[in-house]
């Protein structure tokens, strides 16, 4: 890639603004994933209601992602993504005064860390709209690292929480979120290029189209499979293998950073090959890897290894469909990184909740595991049935310079 011409082709001011607000949104999104620890120690959870715990700020991200499309087309990216990080600031601020102290209390709360979810929505669209074709999986891929966000949560929050108590991580997480606030506000810039605002009825005519459900339930298995382990590994390690909250943090991350990091690389390989063959790959690798460590490997170190796997095929893959989505769906951009995104979420939701309830129900998380590796396989057998469709339509060399 030319680094030149890519910088010149966009505006890297808002594409780092993009980066910042999307990692400190995701940091505090799966925060009560790596806290999960010690506050179902606090309040005597069981494995069900820990599933449930993590996977909330999931599917409520994944929800609120869908508004959140809508109000990007309607106010402009910038604006949406001002008020998203208003309500978390709040959200964060009122659990840090007044504490946490039942499990219907942290579902509320995990509600509100939704809208941190939803920024996905918003950070997207903020850096897509500023670049050309050629060079959408690079910059998507770049604002979409922000997804080291929930590294930095597993690394520091369990930490701080065994140092200062748990409740006191909401306070402490609010001093780089007001701070990425203030240079969102003076840095962030809308596309020249923005889209005009469309009644609310046209944004679900997408839903017509037979590729806006395809990346959707593409898009459920990659970054499903990704924030879904990101906000239960802290626990996995800790039930399954007896490491402390600390060490079960840092293993978590360990494998979250490898997901996010390779989300970049990811676009920029689809850029090169084709996201459809680069996903193609990904998702036998998944599968793969997720299939070996649903056995219980014997030792914790093998399953990091495994997961740490698993997890660079996963980011490498959302960087992949997000490659193919604005190619597809460039004018209904917002619309549809919300409904892919709520797609996402909603496999997250899945996968996080799935573990919990298979572990009390079966006292395994085999089960768990096994049907997302098999959901994988799935997205494969969908993704060759109609990539001969996409490559001679929408995808056809004579009528864009990106390759499919």
């Amino acid at each position: 890639m030319d680094k030149k011409a890519f910088l010149k082709a966009g505006h890297p001011p808002t594409l780092l603004a993009a980066f910042l607000y999307f990692d400190l949104a995701f940091m505090v999104w799966v925060i009560l994933g790596p806290l999960g620890v010690q506050i179902a120690a606090d309040l005597g959870l069981d494995h069900a209601q820990k599933g449930l715990m993590v996977a909330l700020p999931v599917l409520a991200g994944a929800i609120l992602r869908l508004f959140m499309g809508v109000l990007v087309d309607h106010l402009k990216p910038k604006t949406a993504g001002a008020i998203g990080q208003v309500i978390v600031i709040a959200a964060l601020f009122v659990a840090w005064q007044f504490g946490i102290h039942s499990f219907e209390q942290t579902l509320v709360l995990g509600v509100f860390l939704g809208v941190a979810g939803a920024s996905f929505a918003v950070a997207l669209p903020l850096a897509s709209r500023w670049y050309p074709p050629e060079h959408q999986g690079t910059a998507l891929g770049i604002a979409g690292a922000g997804n080291s966000g929930t590294a930095i949560a597993a690394l520091v929050a369990p930490g701080l929480a065994i140092a200062y108590g748990w409740t006191n991580v909401f306070g402490l997480a609010l001093v780089p979120l007001v701070l990425v606030f203030v240079f969102y506000l003076v840095v962030a810039k809308d596309a020249p290029e923005c889209p005009p605002a469309k009644r609310v009825a046209e944004y679900f005519r997408v839903l017509k189209d037979k590729d806006a459900w395809w990346f959707m339930f593409f898009y459920a298995v990659t970054f499903g499979g990704f924030v879904g382990l990101a906000s239960s590994l802290t626990i996995y390690f800790n039930t399954q293998y007896g490491l402390d909250a600390k060490m079960a943090g840092y293993f978590t991350a360990a494998c979250v950073f490898a997901g996010s990091m390779v989300r970049p690389i990811g676009g920029m390989v689809a850029d090169r090959i084709g996201g459809i063959k680069s996903l193609s790959v990904m998702y036998v690798l998944a599968a793969l890897f997720l299939g070996i460590v649903s056995v219980g490997l014997p030792a914790a170190w093998m399953a990091l290894a495994v997961f740490v796997a698993a997890m660079l095929a996963l980011g490498m893959g959302n960087g992949a469909v997000f490659q193919l989505v604005p190619q597809r769906f460039r004018k209904e951009i917002g619309v549809m990184t919300g409904l892919v995104g709520m797609a996402g979420g909603v496999g997250g939701f899945y996968l996080a909740s799935s573990l919990g309830y298979a572990k009390q129900a079966t006292g395994s998380y085999q089960s768990g595991f096994l049907i997302f590796a098999a959901l994988a396989l799935a997205a494969l057998v969908g993704l060759t049935a109609v990539k001969t469709r996409w490559r001679t339509t929408w995808g056809a060399a004579h009528l864009t310079s990106a390759k499919i």
